[in-house]
């Protein structure tokens, strides 16, 4: 059976520059076992496959695989598949809104000028990590315990534990370990010069299948759970711009907002790549 794909570039500057996403709609025929395999095979941060809701509130449902297992939720699938939707034709019940579908529940998404931006959904584990995971983290990241200003439990689907350097310069020398040996989720994130274009950089380290870790090209969820945390602290007030990718040769530019009501938004561009038909 043949089912529409699409490769979706999500918060880059311009094509090829954000993080890439495989969107594979109409894929209810699919078992968990088969989109696992599809996800392991392409080899990107994140595949999703697109199915209907079960949820009458929802336009769509969507399912979200990493190389290696599946998450109740991530920020640029979010987006990405939101983008998909519409280009196929989708029409929202409420004008600008889209509802999704996913393991963490209902998330919505909004039109942001010509971004799409999504609501942070509630952390599934917030506070501060343990003493013990901070310094486990510095061990991955190959820095001094005593370099890292701050840290943050940031757990909104994927397990982030979230540090805050002294600046943007000391993110971006961050060498981390190439393998570790157990599943882990980490963001790095310092703030820029005042003067700059950009008010943070942030890096996302996660663990494939197989131990090695790799850096994500530019990751909405943590994106999305760092910004409830600088909101929170007083590190940011009203809305912020936010750089990642620059150590992998990507410009990545998150749009991070709070509203009236204390709701996080992070907003993206998408756009499509590549469109066609799988054959499986």
């Amino acid at each position: 059976m043949t089912r529409p794909f699409c490769l979706v570039d999500v918060f880059g500057t311009a094509p090829f520059t954000g993080n890439p996403l495989a969107v594979i709609a109409d894929a209810g025929e699919l078992t968990t076992e088969e989109m696992q395999a599809i996800a392991s095979w392409l080899n990107f941060s994140e595949t999703t496959f697109m199915l209907p809701p079960s949820d009458p509130a929802a336009h769509y449902r969507v399912r979200i695989f990493t190389m290696s297992h599946e998450l109740p939720f991530a920020g640029h699938p979010t987006l990405g598949s939101a983008h998909v939707w519409l280009e196929a034709g989708g029409q929202p019940k409420q004008d600008g809104v889209i509802v999704q579908e996913c393991g963490v529940g209902l998330v919505t998404i909004r039109r942001d000028g010509d971004r799409l931006a999504f609501a942070a959904p509630t952390l599934l584990r917030g506070g501060t990590p343990t003493e013990a995971e901070v310094a486990e983290v510095a061990e991955l990241l190959r820095i001094d315990r005593a370099t890292i200003v701050d840290a943050a439990c940031a757990d909104n689907g994927p397990g982030w534990i979230a540090v805050m350097l002294e600046s943007a310069d000391a993110v971006l020398a961050v060498d981390p370990a190439r393998h570790y040996a157990r599943h882990i989720d980490v963001g790095v994130v310092g703030p820029h010069a005042a003067d700059s274009e950009v008010a943070f950089e942030l890096r996302a380290l996660f663990t494939d299948g197989r131990g090695g870790l790799i850096e994500d090209p530019v990751t909405g969820s943590l994106n999305a759970s760092v910004g409830q945390w600088l909101f929170a602290s007083g590190r940011a007030r009203g809305s912020y711009v936010a750089a990642q990718g620059t150590r992998l040769g990507r410009s990545g530019r998150i749009h991070v907002s709070q509203d009236d009501s204390g709701q996080v938004w992070v907003a993206g561009a998408t756009r499509t790549l590549f469109s066609g038909q799988t054959h499986r």
